[in-house]
């Protein structure tokens, strides 16, 4: 089952070309209820409303540095810090936007803006301390994150050994195009993935080149606490521009088209657009971060 947001936030199953509302007020609280949807009975064609982010939820989990290809490539470019396993810190859910969003690029805050493909993981119900072998009974679904990075503000911030605000800026977090329940997926360690930036690939590799399982990740972070609806990343792959030779000429602009891709999920499709076209002003004056 595919689960949509949609318009001014209703709630949907996609099928084919249609979706059926569902009487949920909100993605979140259909998780947090923990039941079969029902419908309404009103569809819509997909051509005639407009996808949302599809959850907005309480806590957002990063993981870093899980795909050890990831590690390698920042070592070939001489990346300044290391990329260690089990990094988690949180996202600004206030970033969050969804399919065909515009990535807004903040010139005044950076020069270096990276894409990073994720898998990531939608909690279906509450729960705390909990082994890799319970993780399953909470996976609700599965969902696209391109994960927005400025580069030069993470160098600086990784100084301290702490990154947050180079990946917590607005609009810095795509989500989407919408999640995807367990049945449809089968093995999620078994997707390939891609990220095209003007149909361009640069970021190709599989879900199975994972260092840890997604049990393993879910069972590890639970310590914290999950809520029903709260989402957890679980790394990128190799390919980022921050990590090429020539980073300079790979590094997000306006006019990008970014296309994230996961087998048997779909397509999350965003453009970047500069400060002055998405607020209407010119962009305040520069601040080193």
């Amino acid at each position: 089952m595919k689960l949509a947001t949609f318009d001014e936030g209703r709630v949907g199953r996609v099928e084919g070309d249609l979706i059926a509302e569902l009487d949920a007020g909100s993605m979140r609280e259909l998780f947090e209820r923990d039941e079969v949807p029902h419908t309404t009975g009103k569809e819509y064609a997909l051509a005639d409303i407009r996808l949302r982010a599809p959850i907005i939820p309480k806590k957002f989990f990063h993981t870093a540095g899980n795909f050890r290809e990831h590690e390698e490539e920042s070592k070939r470019v001489g990346w300044s810090h290391k990329i260690a396993s089990w990094i988690v810190f949180f996202q600004n859910v206030d970033a969050i936007i969804g399919p065909d969003d515009p990535v807004v690029y903040p010139e005044h805050l950076t020069e270096e803006l990276d894409y990073e493909l994720e898998l990531a993981v939608v909690i279906r119900k509450a729960g705390k301390w909990f082994g890799p072998e319970e993780a399953e009974d909470y996976i609700g679904g599965y969902v696209i994150f391109n994960d927005i990075t400025a580069r030069d503000i993470q160098r600086r911030e990784m100084e301290s050994g702490v990154f947050s605000f180079c990946k917590a800026i607005d609009t810095f977090c795509p989500l989407g195009p919408w999640i995807v329940t367990p049945d449809e997926i089968g093995d999620p360690h078994n997707l390939a993935m891609e990220l095209r930036v003007n149909g361009e690939s640069r970021q190709r590799s599989h879900s199975g080149n994972m260092s840890v399982t997604i049990p393993e990740i879910l069972s590890h972070y639970s310590a914290l606490g999950y809520s029903a609806g709260d989402v957890v990343s679980t790394g990128t792959v190799s390919g980022v521009a921050g990590f090429s030779e020539d980073a300079a000429s790979l590094y997000l602009k306006p006019g990008d088209v970014i296309e994230a891709e996961i087998e048997k999920i779909g397509v999350l499709r965003n453009p970047v657009v500069s400060w002055e076209e998405a607020h209407g002003e010119p962009p305040p004056e520069r601040v080193r971060w």
